[in-house]
C-alpha cells in the first residue's frame, strides 16, 4: 500500500474514533437515561446530509491533576454548520459522553469559532446544552472560556437569532449563555438549569430541594420565565427549533421567509361578531380570536405556561410572519402585572430586532393592584413593555376588542407610541378607567346626596358609558384609525400589513438605550 493510502486510512480511522466521542459504553449510558448523543441530535435537527463539522481533531491542552493522560478527539463538543429547510444555520452540541460535556478552554474556543462564523455569515446559531459545567481541572481557563462565549452571545444579540436547547444538565456559569440567547427549550424530566446545586443550597440556606424542584423544565417555564418552551422528548424539542426558525429571518438585515398562503385573505369569521359577552365582567378566550384570524389557525405560542394573563407568539397573515401580543381575559381578567410586562416586553423587542411586524390584540382593564405588585416594581416592569413598544420601528397594528383603560391603554401599542394602524371593534371601551370607578370619582357628591344612591350611580354609569366607554370618542381624535366589524379583522390586518411593507422609521442616534431594568 502506498504511503498516501496509509495516510488516508489513518484519517478514516481517526474520524471513526472522533465520532464515537467517549466510547460505546458511555453512548449506551446516555441512551439509558432517555437522551441522545450530540451527533444524533444534530442529525435529527438538520436537513439530511447537510452537516459539515469543524474541529473534529481538537483536544484539550490541560496538564493539571493528571488529566493530560485522558484525551478525546473533539474534546466534548460537536460543532459545525448545516441547513434547516435549506437555510444555513450554525450549531454546537455538547457531548456528555466526553468528560460529562464539561467545558474546557479548547471546547470553549470551538464554540467561539462557530459563533464568529455565524456572525460573519449572518446566520442563526443553535446551541444544544448537555454538560456538567466547567472542567474543574482547568481552573480559571474554563471560566475564561465561558466569558468568551458570553461576550459573543452579547454581540450577536439582535444580529442573528440564537436558540438554546437544554437537553441535560446546565449548571453554574453555564446557565448564562442560554439566558443571553433569544429562546430556551427544556426537556421535561431530563434537563435542569440552576446557578447553585441542591448540595450548596442545603449548606447555605438549609433548604432540602431536588434538582427538578430547583431548576427543572416546569420551574423555568412556569415560575421563573427562564425557559420559553418545555417539551416531553428531545425529538419534540428539535422539531420545535425547526418550526421556530421558519418564522424568523436569517439575521437583522433580512426579512422573514414568505410562505405560500392558501387561506383566503377575505375569509369572514362570523363567530367573532358574537364572541364578546354582554356582561363586561365576563371573560372569553383570546386563543379563539387568534386561531380564527391567523393563517390556517396556526399559532406558535412562546412562554405558554408563564404569565398566562398575556399571550405572545408567532403566526402568519397571508404567508407573512408576525409577532402576536394579546391580553387574555380568562386569566386575571387580562390585567397586566410584572411578569406579563416582562414577558411581552422581551418578545416585542425580539420582533423589533428581527423585522417581524407586531399585531397587538387588546382587552386590558389595567395593571394588577396590590402591595405584592408595587413592592415587586410593577412600575419598572410595566415601563419595560411601554418602552419596547415605543422603541419598536417595525409595522405595528393594534386591535382593541373590549377594555383598554388607564395607563394600560398607553402601554398596549397605542397610537401615541407610534402605532401605525390602530383599529377597534364596536365593543371597545377606551377610557381612563371603568364606568363604576369613574362614577365614584366624578359623581361622588351627587350619588351621596341622591334619594336612591344606587339608582343614581347606575344612571350616571350609563351616562359615562355612552360618553366614554366606546371606541368613537378615541376615533373622534384620530387615536383609533377605524372602527371595524369583528368578522372582518383578518382582512383588515392583512391589508394594513401590505400597506406597511415599505415602512421606514429610525430612532435617534445613540450608543445604546437605557431601558428600565
Amino acid at each position: 500500500m502506498s504511503n498516501q493510502l496509509e495516510k488516508v486510512k489513518e484519517l478514516i480511522a481517526l474520524r471513526e474514533q472522533a465520532r464515537l466521542g467517549g466510547g460505546e459504553k458511555r453512548i449506551e449510558s446516555q441512551h439509558k437515561k432517555g437522551k441522545y448523543t450530540a451527533r444524533e441530535r444534530i442529525a435529527m435537527l438538520l436537513d439530511e446530509g447537510s452537516f459539515e463539522e469543524f474541529d473534529m481533531f481538537v483536544q484539550h491542552r490541560c496538564t493539571n491533576f493528571g488529566i493530560e493522560k485522558t484525551k478525546y478527539l473533539g474534546d466534548g463538543i460537536v460543532t459545525g454548520y448545516g441547513t434547516i429547510d435549506g437555510r444555513l444555520v450554525y450549531i454546537f452540541a455538547q457531548d456528555f459522553t466526553v468528560f460529562g460535556g464539561a467545558l474546557s478552554e479548547a471546547l470553549a474556543m470551538k464554540i467561539c469559532k462557530v459563533m464568529d462564523q455565524a456572525m460573519k455569515m449572518g446566520a442563526p446559531v443553535i446551541g444544544l446544552n448537555d454538560s456538567g459545567g466547567a472542567r474543574i481541572q482547568e481552573g480559571v481557563n474554563a471560566l475564561a472560556g465561558y466569558a468568551e462565549i458570553f461576550q459573543r452571545n452579547i454581540l450577536a444579540s439582535g444580529v442573528v437569532p440564537q436558540i438554546s436547547g437544554i437537553f441535560g444538565p446546565c449548571a453554574g456559569g453555564a446557565v448564562y449563555s442560554p439566558a443571553l440567547t433569544d429562546f430556551n427549550i427544556m426537556t421535561r424530566g431530563t434537563s435542569y438549569m440552576f446557578l447553585t446545586g441542591p448540595k450548596v443550597v442545603k449548606t447555605v440556606t438549609g433548604e432540602d430541594v431536588t434538582q427538578e424542584q430547583l431548576g427543572g423544565a416546569s420551574v423555568h417555564t412556569t415560575k421563573s420565565g427562564v425557559a420559553h418552551f418545555a417539551v416531553d422528548t428531545e425529538e419534540d424539542g428539535l422539531q420545535l427549533i425547526r418550526k421556530l426558525l421558519s418564522f424568523l429571518p436569517q439575521n437583522n438585515l433580512e426579512e422573514t421567509p414568505l410562505v405560500e398562503c392558501k387561506d383566503p385573505i377575505d375569509r369572514l369569521d362570523d363567530v367573532l361578531n358574537d364572541i364578546i359577552p354582554d356582561n363586561a365582567n365576563q371573560s372569553y378566550d383570546m386563543y379563539e380570536v387568534i386561531g380564527t384570524i391567523v393563517d390556517n389557525n396556526e399559532f406558535l405560542e412562546v412562554h405558554a405556561d408563564y404569565a398566562k394573563n398575556i399571550i405572545v407568539g408567532f403566526a402568519r397573515f397571508n404567508g407573512q410572519s408576525v409577532g402576536i401580543v394579546a391580553n387574555q381575559p380568562k386569566v386575571m381578567a387580562g390585567c397586566l402585572d410584572s411578569n406579563a410586562s416582562r414577558k411581552a416586553g422581551r418578545f416585542v423587542r425580539f420582533c423589533d430586532a428581527f423585522n417581524i411586524p407586531l399585531v397587538t390584540l387588546v382587552d386590558v382593564p389595567g395593571f394588577l393592584p396590590g402591595t405584592g405588585q408595587e413592592y415587586n416594581g410593577v412600575i419598572l416592569h410595566g415601563a419595560k413593555l411601554l418602552y419596547a413598544y415605543g422603541e419598536a420601528t417595525v409595522p405595528k397594528i393594534t386591535v382593541t376588542l373590549r377594555k383598554s383603560y388607564g395607563g394600560a391603554y398607553c402601554v398596549m401599542s397605542s397610537k401615541h407610541l407610534r402605532g401605525d394602524m390602530n383599529y377597534a371593534w364596536p365593543t371597545a371601551e377606551i377610557a381612563v378607567m371603568g364606568p363604576s370607578g369613574a362614577v365614584e370619582v366624578i359623581f361622588a357628591k351627587e350619588v351621596a346626596a341622591a334619594e336612591d344612591p344606587k339608582a343614581c350611580a347606575a344612571e350616571k354609569e350609563a351616562e359615562y358609558k355612552k360618553a366614554f366607554a366606546n371606541p368613537y370618542n378615541a376615533a373622534q381624535y384620530g387615536y383609533i384609525d377605524d372602527v371595524i366589524e369583528p368578522r372582518n379583522t383578518r382582512f383588515r390586518i392583512i391589508r394594513a400589513l401590505q400597506q406597511l411593507q415599505t415602512k421606514k422609521l429610525s430612532n435617534p442616534a445613540k450608543k445604546h438605550d437605557n431601558l428600565p431594568l
